[in-house]
C-alpha cells in the first residue's frame, strides 16, 4: 500500500488549528508539516487534497450498544461499526447488556473475536459486574479490557449490582475503570408506583424525566462518588443528566490524578423535555432527557471540566419496539452516525469551540483510558483520522441512516457539517466526497482492531 499524504488541510489538534499536512505510512503517522512546502510533492504517494476543510483526530465513542451477540434484530457489530465511521467514529467501547450478558472473561473474549471479524472501527468491551462475579472482575487484564460497567440502578435481569458489601468489593478491589450508570431503582420503583396509579399503563412519556427523576440520579451517583473516594477507585460516571450532579465532581482539567470523573451524551446536549410532544418514546433514554436548564447545566459543566468526555450511549432498538405505550416502549436510542455532527452544530452556534470539542471526543477519552497511541494526531500514533466539510448542509433522513433500525431522533434535522472521509489505522473506511450523505462509500475489508491501554 501507498504511503498517504493529506495536505492543505485545517489541523485541530491538542487546542491548536493551523494548516498542514499529514503523511501516512503502514497504518501509522509519519509526519506532520506545518503550512506548504515544496517536499509535500511526492510522486510515490497517495496524495488526497484537503484544502478547505478539517482534519480531526477520530471520535472515541466510550458508550455503545451494539446488541451482539443475542439482540442482532435491532443492530449488530457489522452495521453499527459503518454507521460509526460514516460518523467519523474510528473506535468504540461497547457495553456488555447483550445476551448472554458479558458477566465473565470468557464471555468477553468471544466478543472481541466477533468484533475481529466484522468491526470497521477499533474495538474494546466493558465487562459487566453483577452481586456474584466478583472474583472474575478482580482476574480483569487492564491493558486489555478497557473497564467495568456497573448498573447501580435502573438495570435489568442479574446486571443490576445493588448489595452494598458487593459494591464495597467491587470499589476496593476492581483493576479496571468502574464506568458507572447511576441511578437510584428504589427512588424509581416509588415514582413508577405513583405515576402507575393516575394513569395506568397509559402514562404519557412526557412524565418519564418525573419517575427517572433528578433525585434518583443524584442519589446514586452520590453513593458512587462516596464509595470512589473511600476506596480510591477510579470511577468514571455515565450519562449526567442533571445540572444538580455536577456538584459531585470536581472542575478541574482531565489528568492521571483525577480519580473521579464523568461523560455527558448527545442527546443530554441537544434535547429537553419540550422534545417529548412530537418524539414521544423515541426520545426515552435511561437516565431521561430532563429540562432546559439541565441541558444548558451539563454543557457548561463540559465546559468548566466538571464533565470530562462526551459520547453517545448509542443503543438501538426497532421503531416497532418503540413506538409502543410509556411502560413497554424500550429505552434507548441510536446516536453514533451523527454524533460529530451534532456537536459541530453547537459550534456554528458558538456554543462550544471546535478545539473542545476535538478535546471531549478524541483527546480525552484516550487520555481518561490510557487508550495506546490513539485520539491525536501524533507522530507515531496510529492513524486514526476524520476529515470534515464544515460548509456542507445535508438532512437527516431514512434514506443516508446506516443503522440497522433506520430511524433517528434527528430525522429532518438539517446539518450544517458532513464528514467526507474517515480513516481507521491508515486506512479508508469511509468516504463522502459530494451530495448528500446518502451518495458514500464503505470499504468494509479493512476491520479495525483490538485497543489496548498503557496502565
Amino acid at each position: 500500500m501507498k504511503d498517504l499524504l493529506i495536505k492543505n488541510a485545517y489541523i485541530v489538534n491538542e487546542n491548536e488549528i493551523f494548516t498542514g499536512s499529514v503523511i501516512i505510512h503502514d497504518g501509522k503517522i509519519n509526519r506532520i508539516l506545518k503550512g506548504d512546502g515544496p517536499d509535500l510533492n511526492l510522486q510515490d504517494h497517495e496524495i488526497l487534497d484537503a484544502s478547505g476543510k478539517y482534519l480531526l483526530p477520530g471520535v472515541i465513542d466510550e458508550h455503545v450498544h451494539f446488541r451482539e451477540p443475542g439482540l442482532t434484530h435491532k443492530a449488530d457489530i457489522g452495521s453499527e461499526s459503518a454507521a460509526a465511521v460514516a460518523g467519523g467514529v474510528t473506535s468504540f467501547m461497547e457495553m456488555p447488556n447483550t445476551i448472554p450478558q458479558t458477566t465473565t472473561l470468557s464471555l468477553l473474549e468471544q466478543k472481541h473475536e466477533l468484533a475481529s471479524e466484522k468491526s470497521l472501527a477499533n474495538y474494546s468491551f466493558y465487562l459487566g459486574a453483577t452481586n456474584e462475579n466478583l472474583i472474575e472482575i478482580k482476574k480483569t487484564d487492564p491493558r486489555q479490557t478497557c473497564g467495568l460497567k456497573l448498573f447501580m440502578g435502573a438495570s435489568t435481569g442479574n446486571m443490576l449490582a445493588d448489595n452494598l458489601i458487593t459494591l464495597e468489593g467491587i470499589f476496593a478491589e476492581c483493576p479496571v475503570i468502574i464506568a458507572a450508570h447511576c441511578e437510584d431503582e428504589k427512588t424509581i420503583r416509588m415514582n413508577t408506583e405513583q405515576y402507575r396509579q393516575k394513569f395506568g399503563e397509559d402514562v404519557p412519556v412526557k412524565y418519564h424525566p418525573f419517575i427517572r427523576s433528578t433525585e434518583a440520579c443524584y442519589k446514586s451517583s452520590s453513593l458512587a462518588v462516596s464509595l470512589a473516594r473511600k476506596y480510591n477507585s477510579r470511577l468514571h460516571v455515565l450519562h449526567l443528566s442533571t445540572k444538580k450532579e455536577l456538584d459531585l465532581f470536581d472542575p478541574i482539567p482531565l489528568s492521571p490524578s483525577k480519580r473521579i470523573t464523568s461523560e455527558v451524551c448527545i442527546h443530554h446536549l441537544w434535547f429537553d423535555d419540550s422534545g417529548y410532544e412530537n418524539l414521544g418514546t423515541l426520545l426515552k433514554w435511561n437516565p431521561s432527557v430532563k429540562s432546559k436548564e439541565d441541558r444548558v447545566g451539563l454543557l457548561q459543566g463540559l465546559l468548566n471540566n466538571g464533565i470530562d468526555t462526551i459520547a453517545t450511549d448509542h443503543a438501538p432498538h426497532t421503531l416497532q419496539e418503540k413506538n409502543n405505550s410509556y411502560f413497554k416502549a424500550p429505552s434507548g436510542g441510536p446516536l453514533i452516525q451523527h454524533s460529530l455532527v451534532i456537536m459541530l452544530e453547537l459550534v456554528h452556534q458558538e456554543k462550544i469551540s471546535l478545539a473542545a470539542v476535538v478535546n471531549k471526543m478524541s483527546h480525552s477519552p484516550a487520555r481518561l483510558f490510557s487508550i495506546r497511541n490513539r485520539g491525536f494526531i501524533r507522530k507515531g500514533y496510529w492513524a486514526d483520522l476524520v476529515l470534515v466539510d464544515m460548509e456542507a448542509p445535508w438532512t437527516v433522513s431514512p434514506e443516508n441512516i446506516l443503522y440497522k433500525c433506520k430511524w433517528s431522533p434527528l430525522i429532518g434535522q438539517t446539518i450544517r457539517s458532513k464528514v467526507l472521509c474517515t480513516f481507521v489505522n491508515g486506512r479508508k473506511v469511509y468516504e463522502n466526497s459530494e451530495g448528500d450523505p446518502v451518495n458514500h462509500s464503505i470499504y468494509r475489508d479493512h476491520p479495525g482492531m483490538r485497543l489496548e491501554f498503557d496502565r
